[in-house]
C-alpha cells in the first residue's frame, strides 16, 4: 500500500518520479505528491488529491525543477483523501519534507508530545508526526539529518518505509525502512528508489533491496551508505534485477487485468518451466531436495496468507492431504498470532503472498519461526520480504502483477502447491510412479487447455452484460472447486462492487437458498467428477425456486447444460487440476461485468495492492 519513488542524479527529477509514480499508482491511488530541491535550494512540494494524472495537470504552472526529489502515490490509512493528507508532509520550518508507506502505531502519543513542544499539525495523518518529529530532535539537540532519523525512528512504533529530504543539503536523500518494502537503484551517477523494482528497471538493473531497521544515507556524491538504526555500518549485497519492461506496460489490451488473464498459460509454464522434466516422469522443487527431512517427516502444514492466497492455501490443503496423507490446516495470517496457535518443532508453515510484502503473513511467519516452526514460502516477487525471511521457498514466476485483483498470481500459486504436493508425494512415496506420470503429465496440458478456455472470452463478455444489473451473487463449488467459488466470489466484488458469496454446494440448503429467486444470479462450479451428482441436484434445488444459474462444466456435459441457463464449457482434466482452468472464467466473468458497470477494473476503490499494514 502506497508507492515511493526517489531520485537523485544530473537529470530533472520530475519526469523520473512522475514516471515512477505511474509505475507505482497499484499501490495506493487516492491522491499523490512530489518534493523537490530546486537550484536555488528551494524545497518545492506539491500535491493533489485523486490520481496520479490529477497530480500532473495540478503540476502545469508549478516550478518543478530539481535534479533531487521524492514522490508518493497514497491508499488511505489515516484521514481522508484530500491535499493536506496526501504525501509528502513538510516540517513546521519548512526544512524537510518526508514521504511514508506505512502505520506509526503510537502517532497519537508523540503527537500530543510535540503540540506540547509548540508544533502544529494541518493533516490529520502519522506521517506529519513523524516529520515533525524528526525535525524536533534535529533542532533541539543540533544533529544532523540521519542522527535525527535514527532518534526518531527509535521512538516510533509501527511499520514505515520512508524517504527524507532536506533543504540544507540538496545532495541526499536519508532513507529507511521496517515492515515495508524499499529498493534503491544504481545507476550511472545517479540513484533511484522505490517501494518495488517496477519503477527502477527502465534505468537500471542493479538494485539494494533495504533490510528492517536499516538507514540509507544516498548522497550524490559518495554514493549509498547503509547504516542500522542504532548507526552500524551495514555492507549492502547489490541484486540483478531481471524484469522485463514490457511486462509492465499494457501490451496492447485495454487494462492490466485483462492482460494479466490472458498471459496465464505462459505464466504457468514459466512456473513448471526447470520444475518438470518435459515428458512429465518427474518434479523437482530444489526446496523439497534440499530440506527433505523438514518436509517428509513434518508432523502437520500450516498454511498462513490472506485474501487470494488464502483460497489458493485451501486448494493446497487438498492436494497435500490427498497426495501426501498429512493433515493441513490454513489460517488467515491476520489471525494466526493473535490466537496463540499452537505451532512448533515438527510443524511446516506454507507462508503463501504475491507480493512476498504482506504485513500480517510477514508477521505469521516471525511467530512461527520464533516457536521453531520451519517455513517454506511461496511468492512472486524476488527479493521480497517474504522470501529473504522464509527459510526456503519457491518462486511462483508469473512476472509483474500490476492489476490490483490477483489472476495470474492465484494461478501460479496453485501450479507451485500442486507441483509441492507432487514432490512431497513423491519423496514420502505416498503416490506411485504411474500416478505421479500421469498427473505431471497432465499438469504440463493445462497450459494448452487454458487458451481453450480464453477463447470463450467474447462468449463471456457477452453474457456479462446479462448480469450488470444484479446487486448479488452466489458462487457453489465442491471440494477442489469450492475455493475457486471463494475466489470468484471473491473477484467479482473487488472490481464490480457488487455483493457476491462463495459456498461449499452442499451448504445452500443450510442458509443461503433462503436467498434464491429470479434476481439471484448462481454461479456454479461443476466439474467435480466425484461428486458430480450432488452438484446435479444443488442445480435443481436453485432452479425450482427460479434462480438464474451460470455453470461451468466440461466439454460434452448434456446434462446440466439442458437445466440451466448460461453454460462455460472446460476442456476435461484431472479433478485436482480444474481450479487452474475453473478460475480462468471466472476472472473474465468479473472482468467483463465490471467494465459494463465502467468500473475501473485495474484499481478498485479503496483496495491496494500489496498490503503492507495490519
Amino acid at each position: 500500500m502506497c508507492g515511493i519513488v526517489g531520485y537523485i542524479g544530473s537529470k530533472q527529477a520530475c519526469p523520473i518520479l512522475i514516471k515512477g509514480l505511474r509505475r507505482l499508482e497499484y499501490r495506493g491511488y487516492d491522491s499523490a505528491g512530489v518534493s523537490m530541491i530546486n537550484d536555488r535550494g528551494e524545497l518545492n512540494v506539491f500535491k493533489a488529491k485523486g490520481k496520479v494524472d490529477d497530480l500532473v495537470a495540478f503540476l502545469d504552472d508549478k516550478d518543478v525543477s530539481g535534479t533531487i526529489g521524492i514522490a508518493h502515490t497514497r491508499w488511505a490509512t489515516h484521514g481522508v483523501p484530500c491535499r493536506e493528507n496526501a504525501h509528502p508532509h513538510y516540517s513546521s520550518s519548512g526544512t524537510l519534507s518526508l514521504i511514508h508507506n506505512g502505520i506509526i502505531e503510537n502517532y497519537a502519543s508523540l503527537k500530543e508530545k510535540l503540540i506540547e513542544h509548540g508544533y502544529t499539525f494541518v493533516s490529520e495523518t502519522d506521517t506529519e508526526v513523524l516529520v515533525q518529529l524528526i525535525e524536533y530532535y534535529k533542532i533541539t539537540y543540533q544533529l544532523d539529518l540521519l542522527s535525527a532519523v535514527q532518534r526518531a525512528l527509535a521512538q516510533v512504533i509501527g511499520a514505515y518505509a520512508i524517504a527524507v529530504l532536506d533543504r540544507s543539503n540538496p545532495d541526499e536523500i536519508i532513507a529507511a525502512r521496517k515492515s515495508s518494502p524499499l529498493a534503491i537503484g544504481l545507476g550511472d551517477g545517479e540513484f533511484f528508489l522505490a517501494s518495488d523494482a517496477t519503477p527502477l528497471v527502465e534505468y537500471t538493473h542493479k538494485v539494494i533491496y533495504v533490510d528492517d531497521d536499516e538507514i540509507a544515507v544516498i548522497n550524490r556524491h559518495s554514493g549509498v551508505n547503509i547504516v542500522t538504526l542504532q548507526g552500524q555500518s551495514v555492507s549492502p549485497e547489490v541484486s540483478e534485477v531481471t524484469l522485463d519492461l514490457g511486462a509492465i506496460e499494457k501490451g496492447g489490451y485495454e487494462h492490466f487485468m485483462l492482460k494479466e488473464i490472458f498471459e496465464q498459460p505462459e505464466c504457468i509454464l514459466n512456473s513448471m518451466r526447470g520444475r518438470i522434466n518435459p515428458d512429465g516422469t518427474n518434479v523437482h522443487l530444489s526446496s523439497v531436495i534440499d530440506y527433505g527431512d523438514k518436509f517428509i517427516n513434518a508432523r502437520r502444514y500450516v498454511i498462513v496468507a490472506c485474501g487470494t492466497s488464502w483460497h489458493a492455501g485451501l486448494i493446497g490443503k487438498s492436494l497435500i492431504e490427498n497426495f501426501c496423507r498429512i493433515p493441513v490446516e490454513v489460517a488467515y495470517a491476520s489471525e494466526f498470532r493473535y490466537n496463540d496457535p499452537v505451532i512448533g518443532e515438527g510443524d511446516v508453515v506454507i507462508a503463501i503472498s504475491q507480493s512476498g510484502e504482506t504485513a500480517d503473513t510477514l508477521a505469521a511467519i516471525e511467530l512461527a519461526r520464533s516457536r521453531g516452526a520451519f517455513v517454506y514460502g511461496i511468492v512472486n516477487s524476488v527479493g521480497s520480504s517474504i522470501a529473504r525471511c522464509t527459510h526456503t521457498g519457491s518462486y511462483i514466476h508469473v512476472g509483474p502483477e500490476i492489476g490490483v485483483a490477483s489472476t495470474k498470481a492465484f494461478t501460479g500459486q496453485v501450479t507451485v502447491l500442486t507441483m509441492l504436493a507432487l514432490c512431497i508425494a513423491k519423496e514420502r512415496n505416498t503416490i506411485t510412479e504411474e500416478q505421479l506420470h500421469e498427473a505431471l503429465q497432465e499438469l504440463l496440458r493445462i497450459p494448452d487447455k487454458m487458451r481453450e478456455v480464453l477463447k470463450q472470452n467474447d462468449a463471456i463478455a457477452s453474457l456479462s452484460r446479462t448480469f450488470t444489473y444484479a446487486h448479488n451473487f452466489i458462487y457453489l463449488g465442491r471440494g477442489y472447486n469450492y475455493p475457486v467459488a471463494l475466489e470468484g466470489a471473491l473477484k467479482l466484488k473487488e472490481i464490480s462492487y457488487i455483493h457476491a458469496e462463495g459456498y461449499p454446494a452442499a451448504e445452500m440448503k443450510h442458509g443461503p437458498i433462503a436467498l434464491i429467486d429470479a434476481e439471484m444470479p448462481v454461479v456454479v462450479v461443476a466439474t467435480n467428477k466425484a461428486l458430480y451428482e450432488k452438484v446435479l441436484s444443488n442445480i435443481q434445488e436453485i432452479k425450482a425456486r427460479q434462480g438464474r444459474v451460470i455453470a461451468v462444466v466440461v466439454k460434452g456435459d448434456d446434462t446440466i447444460s439442458k437445466l440451466v441457463d448460461y453454460v462455460i464449457e472446460l476442456p476435461e482434466t484431472a479433478d485436482f487440476l480444474y481450479p487452474l482452468l475453473a478460475s480462468v472464467p471466472l476472472q473474465l466473468l468479473a472482468y467483463h461485468i465490471a467494465v459494463c458497470k465502467g468500473k475501473n477494473v485495474d484499481q478498485p476503490r479503496n483496495l491496494a495492492k500489496s498490503v503492507t499494514v495490519e
